[in-house]
């Protein structure tokens, strides 16, 4: 090679180094495809099953029970009246009926009004692995069943790979450790994989009565003396975190990393001790301390992306006026983070968007099931119904009051949403490229 020749490469290497200084663990250069469209990502996994009768359309109970009585209970999110009749989505005050008392709004502005919604979208999966799995991956490749991680790889990893994110900027926010929540973190794709994955933390285990029993007061134990209390904290851990055959199952935080969660998870326990934890208005049970957790999360971390799971609502197998309570409890816990992301995380404030999706519908017709106020509880066996959802997204770029869709024009799908998220961050034609995304699927701002 001639030294002229030798320079020009070398100059063109530097440049290059200077314009994309990641480099990523497989020794391939990052490189954005596209400019980025906010800072941060919080990805609400509004899950449990939502009928679309008693969210987005507004339905209350005449899509349900037969009472000719509509209204919007999810009035943060959507634009709407609420209903005037039969009262029973709110909280219980004393010596009154059961949910009669509607939780005050507290977005001034809808998150409808602020931005996107997608009111019909096509649910790729009728149950919630399947779902929540579809959701993560984009894939409709959920038939390794429970238990096992994806087989596709999730947002998460897609971030990391072609975003060059660190671990302690994705989060994923949990609501247990049951069920598959703590593997959808990441998947066990060869190309991917763990290495790539996202925090999980479980706030019901992690700072509930087991974690305060084991963690709050930890120390160092003699192993001869005191091995009733090792053992006791070793399980804990690996139920927690999946911790099999001594390896964790799950990512590798750097050495600085690690020592910043510890820290977080001290201030965490002091928190909760002193009653200074942020809290949503209308208490911490549920889906509400999932959500004040997620809150902590970011104000400390200021991750990339933050994905809460959501679960509540799944009591309307057998409850319907329980599940109308937690829809009505999920809709102000989103607007409470929303609103609390803009007020007292300024590092965030302005440069989130987020995205919420629910990970499958109900069944159009009930089953027998009637709880207190003898309405009739619905499963998601598989009918069409189960395959309705919305999409609701709303922040920097993203065009305020704007409906795409209708409920006699379907439009979108619950896999968007991988590439919708990797759009934001620059990557999605990198995402598009390693070819594991279910195919018709497209950015949400593609579809507007």
């Amino acid at each position: 090679m001639e030294r002229r020749e030798f320079v020009k490469k070398v100059g063109l290497t530097a440049a290059g180094s200077a314009a994309f200084p990641y480099i990523l663990p497989s020794g391939r250069l990052f490189a954005k495809t596209n400019a980025e469209l906010a800072d941060h990502v919080i990805y609400v996994l509004f899950a449990g099953g939502v009928r679309q009768q008693e969210s987005v359309l507004q339905q209350y109970l005449s899509g349900s029970q037969g009472v000719d009585i509509g209204g919007n209970i999810m009035y943060n999110m959507f634009n709407g009246t609420a209903p005037d009749k039969k009262i029973v989505y709110g909280t219980t005050p004393t010596n009154e009926p059961t949910g009669s008392l509607p939780i005050p709004k507290l977005l001034t502005n809808t998150l409808q009004s602020q931005g996107l919604l997608f009111p019909e979208v096509e649910a790729v999966n009728g149950g919630h692995y399947g779902g929540l799995n579809s959701l993560l991956t984009g894939s409709r490749s959920t038939a390794q069943g429970l238990k096992v991680r994806p087989n596709s790889p999730t947002i998460f990893e897609y971030l990391r790979r072609h975003r060059g994110f660190k671990a302690s900027d994705v989060w994923f926010v949990g609501s247990g450790i049951g069920n598959s929540f703590p593997l959808l973190n990441s998947s066990n794709h060869e190309m991917y994989g763990t290495e790539y994955g996202a925090n999980f933390v479980a706030p019901s285990i992690t700072f509930g009565n087991e974690g305060l029993d084991v963690l709050s007061n930890a120390k160092v134990y003699h192993p001869d003396e005191e091995l009733e209390p090792i053992q006791k904290m070793r399980e804990f851990l690996n139920n927690s975190f999946r911790i099999k055959n001594g390896e964790v199952q799950g990512i590798r935080n750097g050495e600085d990393e690690k020592e910043n969660i510890k820290k977080f998870v001290r201030e965490m326990f002091t928190k909760k001790q002193t009653g200074g934890l942020a809290r949503p208005p209308a208490g911490s049970s549920g889906d509400l301390n999932t959500l004040a957790y997620a809150a902590e999360v970011m104000k400390y971390f200021k991750p990339k992306i933050t994905v809460v799971n959501l679960t509540n609502v799944d009591g309307c197998h057998g409850n319907f006026s329980g599940y109308l309570r937690s829809l009505h409890r999920a809709d102000h816990g989103v607007g409470w983070l929303w609103d609390y992301i803009q007020k007292e995380i300024p590092e965030m404030a302005g440069k989130t968007i987020m995205l919420a999706t629910p990970e499958c519908g109900r069944n159009l017709n009930p089953n027998p099931i009637q709880d207190e106020n003898d309405w009739y509880g619905y499963d998601h066996s598989g009918d069409a119904n189960t395959r309705r959802v919305w999409s609701l997204m709303a922040g920097p770029n993203v065009p305020s009051n704007m409906i795409v869709g209708s409920e006699s024009n379907q439009i979108g799908l619950t896999t968007d949403n991988v590439l919708t998220v990797a759009d934001i961050f620059g990557v999605k034609d990198a995402v598009l490229n390693a070819g594991f995304v279910n195919p018709g699927s497209k950015s949400l701002f593609d579809r507007i």
